[in-house]
């Protein structure tokens, strides 16, 4: 790297040489007035010193990964984690790489180290004869690259001792969406739309929320009707038993006037399996069984054992897009012939700080729904939202 800064230096300070070069002579042919070679000279050498200063200062504050293929990635160091390296280049912003591809390594500015025991220690690493030298400000370490469980800047740690020991009240992230939709002339129409979805993330579990609600009515020839009327929310609560199994409970609420539903009341559980779990996707699969307790206006109240077995699936698409959905299957224990589906899907493109756009879709399938209607209830919203993190 040093190198290509040289050869920069060089070509610009033949630039600077050629205008003044240029400069003189036009001033032989248009005026009395000289512009001192030897002036000119030094404003260059100035020029050239200057910016082979920047250069140099630039490359050696900068964090330096040499690849097994040669490659030499200049930048920052963000994280080592698991089997990958991540690092902000100078040129090609966050780029991740296999840890075991990584021959050299050297970071000037103090990281913060995970050992093979545990512990966490604070300093510069630099590579020498294939061993990570550690130099912390009381004494110096010597570990094969193996021995380095976790690398992470300032920040990462930061967050990382955030996620330790939580209140409840921190963590929170999630995003709000309200939607409105009218007609007027031979017909009048209103729809009112709201989405709201939260979840705390810490080290070892995940809490989330969610509430769904659309209402629309029309007025045709007078007459006012309600064309659709529907309430969902619930909560779901996952702890994770080992990095891939973890135990889900969720408690599920709705009310769809459409469906003749009064109220739907489901309580269960089970377990879980981190099927995908990377920097732009997860993968949840999961099963279990609950309880569903069902009133509807006919009247008609079931209450029934179910099995029930899922998905839950997260992918960012690009810096501002992410998409997210939700898959379940619930079997009547009892009676075989019995099912319901719950499905959801959301995708969010953030176009501001704190402002999104939102597409949610909800299908709500009920293989032997109340008499008259029918089996699928299907709910989509689009609008503005609005995101939160605490």
């Amino acid at each position: 790297m040093k190198d290509h800064s040289l050869s920069r230096l060089v070509a610009l300070r033949r630039r600077v040489s050629v205008l003044c070069a240029g400069v003189i002579r036009i001033r032989k042919l248009t005026g009395p007035w000289r512009i001192p070679h030897e002036r000119c000279f030094r404003r260059s050498l100035v020029v050239g010193l200057s910016v082979s200063a920047t250069l140099f200062l630039n490359v050696a504050w900068a964090d330096q990964i040499v690849m097994k293929n040669g490659d030499r990635v200049t930048g920052s160091i963000i994280k080592k984690d698991g089997k990958n390296l991540t690092i902000k280049a100078d040129q090609f912003g966050v780029v991740t790489t296999a840890w075991d591809q990584v021959v050299s390594v050297q970071a000037d500015k103090p990281v913060n180290i995970v050992l093979p025991d545990g512990r966490t220690v604070q300093g510069t690493i630099a590579t020498t004869n294939g061993k990570v030298e550690v130099t912390t400000r009381d004494t110096k370490l010597s570990l094969a690259p193996a021995d380095i469980k976790t690398i992470r800047n300032g920040d990462e740690e930061k967050a990382y001792e955030r996620l330790l020991k939580p209140s409840w009240g921190q963590l929170w992230t999630g995003a709000g969406t309200l939607g409105f939709a009218g007609t007027a002339g031979n017909a009048e129409t209103l729809t009112f739309t709201t989405g709201i979805t939260a979840a705390r993330v810490t080290n070892t579990d995940k809490t989330s929320l969610y509430f769904n609600t659309i209402k629309a009515s029309a007025l045709t020839n007078g007459k006012n009707a309600d064309t659709a009327q529907a309430v969902r929310g619930g909560i779901g609560y996952n702890h994770n038993l080992h990095p891939r199994v973890f135990a889900n409970v969720f408690n599920d609420y709705e009310y769809d006037k459409f469906q003749n539903l009064n109220l739907r009341f489901v309580l269960g559980g089970g377990l879980g399996f981190h099927a995908i779990k990377t920097e732009r996707s997860h993968l949840d699969l999961l099963g279990g069984a609950d309880f569903n307790h069902s009133s509807f206006s006919t009247p008609l109240i079931q209450k029934t054992a179910e099995g029930y077995f899922g998905d839950d699936y997260s992918l960012k698409l690009g810096g501002a897009t992410s998409l997210v959905q939700s898959f379940r299957m619930f079997d009547d224990v009892s009676d075989g012939s019995q099912y319901r589906v719950n499905f959801d899907a959301g995708l969010s493109t953030k176009i501001a700080k704190r402002l999104t756009w939102n597409v949610s879709l909800s299908d709500r399938y009920l293989n032997h729904p109340a008499p008259g209607r029918k089996t699928n209830d299907f709910l989509y919203t689009t609008g503005l939202g609005i995101t939160f993190a605490r």
